[in-house]
């Protein structure tokens, strides 16, 4: 197949809903694909066994016709569906895991916007669906190869509701908190951004004794991300200074990522959050040969705030799976990235901002230092970032003048910093980071770079 039909993304399928390849269409056809695919995966139509999917998703509005068109392809080749939303991304992965499900499903765009969804896969073990299974579920969406595979009668598959999965996951989700400690001590703001951790998040830090402040948790399927959440931490931030709280909790539409802010209004991301967690990891001789799985992205300071504990870290492309890839073929149980994805893997196979939380929570009751304390272990190089919307995505080393300031930019640098310029994954945006000693000088920097992207490939 040729590149220019692929509709898997770094993430899953993801785009506009109702638009290509977000379509009602389209998920019948992806239903079906992964049916078979899955069927095959467990090991055909063999004696006393019908293959199950979990289907979970955010609170999207385009979820509910996805959902339906979803389960309607997955169970027209003889797959039985086990509906389980709204709830958090995890939460998907973990009761795939927990069901003994053939396959996970997860319908959500993640932070983007409510008019975007996407369609995310799980194996049976929770993890996310290997590149080649992803491969072979576009390869049968085109081929039109499965066609004639139309079970009938009994073999037809069913949907059902599984009404204890917000429960099982709140369970799972506790159990990664030490059973000897409580949050009594702490009053928690929580912003859910309106999405699928509406729920759980809050309810989790309520029974472990936490005195809970809660906003953006009434989703009507056009709010999700709206104005709150990890995409505009300065919610979190105005809460936690308006309530009095000792710390924040800020989720993605999903609740697969996490940002905190201290009792002071500071945000804390996800370099200083793995940056607190290693270091008591370190300390307490539990990280998996003293290293830490960060991405290109994160900043160069976590180098520096491991390295007194003989700590150090290993570095990917970005995202999460490469994060998570890179852990399990070393056998590494702690990894993340700036944005949030913080995997704990002694805990959990994906992304998961509730437990990620639990631990830097477990880490202020343990140690009785405030956030702001903890955070101090790592010393930020300052950054520049720019996210550009492009109309087009040509090589990068085919944009002669952005090329040749990038040049420039890292010659001026002299080694003391760098510049990353690359594409989303998910969405028409380049991103751009510059990192270097002088504040206002990588951000001139960053501004001549992103001018020149603009007249080059800018969208309106």
């Amino acid at each position: 197949m040729s590149e220019r039909r692929r509709i898997f993304g770094t993430d899953g399928v993801r785009g506009v809903a109702n638009i290509e390849p977000v379509t009602a269409e389209t998920a019948l056809k992806l239903g079906r694909a992964a049916a078979h695919v899955v069927t095959q995966l467990a090991g055909g139509a063999r004696s006393g066994h019908r293959a199950q999917i979990v289907l979970g998703k955010d609170t999207r509005l385009s979820g509910y016709m996805l959902e339906n068109a979803l389960a309607a392809g997955i169970m027209s080749l003889g797959v039985d569906v086990l509906l389980i939303g709204p709830l958090p991304s995890p939460g998907t992965a973990y009761i795939t895991r927990s069901l003994r499900a053939d396959a996970g499903i997860m319908l959500s765009a993640s932070h983007n916007s409510y008019e975007d969804n996407g369609i995310k896969f799980f194996r049976r073990d929770g993890y996310k669906l290997d590149d080649e299974i992803e491969l072979r579920i576009e390869n049968l969406v085109f081929s039109g190869e499965i066609e004639n595979v139309r079970p009938t009668a009994a073999r037809i598959g069913k949907a059902f509701r599984v009404d204890d999965a917000l429960g099982r996951y709140i369970e799972f989700a506790k159990a990664s908190f030490p059973r000897g400690l409580n949050l009594e001590s702490l009053r928690i703001a929580v912003d859910v951004a309106n999405g699928a951790g509406y729920k759980s998040t809050p309810c989790i830090l309520r029974e472990l004794g936490a005195n809970v402040i809660v906003a953006h948790n009434t989703p009507n399927g056009r709010n999700i991300n709206k104005e709150c959440g990890s995409t505009h931490p300065e919610e979190i931030q105005r809460i936690v200074k308006e309530t009095g709280a000792q710390v924040g909790v800020s989720n993605d539409g999903d609740a697969d990522r996490v940002l905190l802010c201290d009792e002071n209004g500071e945000l804390v991301d996800g370099d200083e959050i793995m940056a607190i967690a290693a270091i008591d990891y370190l300390k307490n001789d539990r990280l998996a040969q003293n290293t830490l799985v960060a991405t290109i992205m994160s900043n160069f300071g976590l180098e520096g705030a491991l390295e007194p504990y003989g700590g150090k870290v290993l570095r990917t492309k970005v995202g999460d799976r490469y994060v998570i890839e890179e852990m399990m073929k070393r056998n590494l149980n702690l990894g993340g990235e700036q944005s949030g994805h913080m995997i704990f893997h002694d805990y959990t196979t994906t992304g998961d901002g509730i437990i990620s939380a639990l631990q830097i929570l477990r880490i202020m009751v343990e140690t009785g230092h405030p956030l702001s304390e903890l955070k101090k272990c790592m010393r930020k190089y300052p950054q520049a970032q720019r996210n550009l919307k492009v109309s087009k995505k040509p090589p990068i080393p085919d944009l002669v003048e952005v090329s040749r300031l990038t040049a420039e930019t890292e010659k001026d640098l002299g080694g003391k910093g760098r510049v990353l310029l690359r594409y989303s994954g998910t969405e028409p945006k380049i991103r751009l980071l510059i990192e270097g000693p002088d504040s206002a000088r990588i951000n001139a920097q960053a501004d001549r770079i992103a001018e020149a992207i603009q007249k080059e490939i800018g969208a309106e």
